[in-house]
């Protein structure tokens, strides 16, 4: 019954507990399948999303040579340290070539300090995920799947974005997204 499950999520979603999306953040139909993405931490030790389960997840996919990017990544590097924890994890995913160390300086120079260095200097999660620019940042459940995305920049820590992904985060307390529904 996972249209029970979906039914579940937009009604609550929908009322009045729950935050709207801001407006240039758009929400799927029905939660969709995130394709098997593959990328290092900071030490080249391979990482998945499927390490991230359990969790909601801010994947933002980026890069240092990307002005927006550059201009959004503190407003992330805030909604990690106000949001950041056992349910809720910012994955910010560098598509540079310059690899973990591209990262660490940029981190460095604009003094991101809460979130963790995540890249794909492949830039094959950029493929995968359809992305048609940069930034572009998908919501995925607690069980991996695409809730809806934002292509371009945002001020993620901005109230009403915090309000939203609040609310998105206490459905993932209240289990209703965390407990997949028997067919």
């Amino acid at each position: 019954m996972k249209w029970l499950l979906v039914a579940a999520l937009v009604f609550v979603l929908a009322s009045r507990a729950a935050a709207e999306p801001p407006k240039s953040f758009v929400l799927s139909d029905a939660p969709k399948p995130v394709p098997a993405l593959q990328f290092t931490d900071e030490a080249g030790r391979p990482q998945t999303l499927d390490m991230f389960r359990g969790k909601v997840v801010l994947l933002n996919v980026w890069a240092s040579w990307c002005l927006p990017c550059r201009k959004e990544m503190p407003t992330l590097d805030r909604l990690q340290a106000m949001l950041g924890g056992s349910n809720f994890e910012v994955v910010a995913l560098s598509i540079d070539r310059g690899g973990p160390e591209a990262v660490k300086k940029f981190y460095a120079e604009t003094g991101i300090q809460h979130l963790a260095a995540h890249v794909d200097a492949t830039s094959r999660a950029g493929f995968a995920l359809v992305s048609f620019g940069l930034p572009t940042t998908l919501l995925v459940d607690p069980l991996g799947r695409e809730l809806g995305r934002l292509v371009g920049p945002a001020e993620w820590d901005a109230p009403d974005m915090v309000a939203f992904l609040r609310s998105v985060v206490a459905l993932r307390e209240d289990g209703l997204v965390l407990k997949p529904q028997k067919e």
